[in-house]
């Protein structure tokens, strides 16, 4: 494993993105059990985008302007709907009582939903692993799937970590309406602007 690739895996999954996002709302809206949760579900919403890198159906992505702008946009229209729900308080940071807890498949769909409905995470993929493997290498395939699962890994350790910080302060904002109402405003508004970014990206 080189030095390079955890390097840039770790730049690249600490960067602030959906995943990140919704991990800490999750944190700091259900807790560290949720954020817990949302972390395994984003991890978990990489895989497709593994796999498609992988089997080559990225370069058909990539290659397909209709097929890009589909899944692009849709992409689009989830994190501009996330944007709404959190405003509303049901969605993303909506504070949970004991009645009506958010199950831990709710959790997973919406945070798989999320990274699914990116098709540059793809484009990433695609252009990202072939730089640490060989083409001549008759290893290629498994090369690739092992250091996918290093990538998934360390995507799950700093979303965590992530996460569990948002739940350490969660008691210090919800228990100030206002400063809640604040962090709704803004995470709202950080999911209209990574939807604007979507929409503005090209393959």
């Amino acid at each position: 494993m080189s030095i390079e690739f955890l390097l840039t895996t770790l730049i690249v999954v600490a960067s602030p993105g959906t995943g990140v996002l919704y991990t800490l709302a999750a944190g700091l809206s259900r807790g560290a059990r949720a954020s817990v949760i949302a972390a395994f579900g984003c991890t978990l919403g990489i895989v497709p985008h593994m796999a498609a890198a992988i089997t080559g159906l990225a370069a058909l992505l990539h290659a397909s302007a209709l097929a890009f702008e589909i899944i692009k946009y849709l992409g689009v229209a989830y994190l501009l709907y996330m944007a709404w729900q959190t405003l509303k308080e049901t969605g993303a940071l909506s504070v949970e009582t004991n009645t009506s807890p958010r199950t831990a498949a709710q959790v997973i769909v919406e945070s798989v939903l999320i990274n699914i409905l990116n098709p540059k995470l793809s484009i990433f993929f695609f252009a990202f692993l072939p730089q640490f493997v060989r083409t001549e290498d008759p290893s290629a395939l498994p090369r690739m799937l092992e250091l996918s699962l290093v990538f998934m890994a360390i995507t799950f350790v700093i979303f965590v970590g992530y996460g569990l910080f948002a739940a350490s302060v969660r008691n210090h904002v919800i228990s100030r309406p206002r400063v809640l109402a604040w962090m709704r405003r803004s995470f709202a508004a950080a999911f209209v602007a990574l939807g604007a970014k979507l929409a503005l990206t090209e393959r």
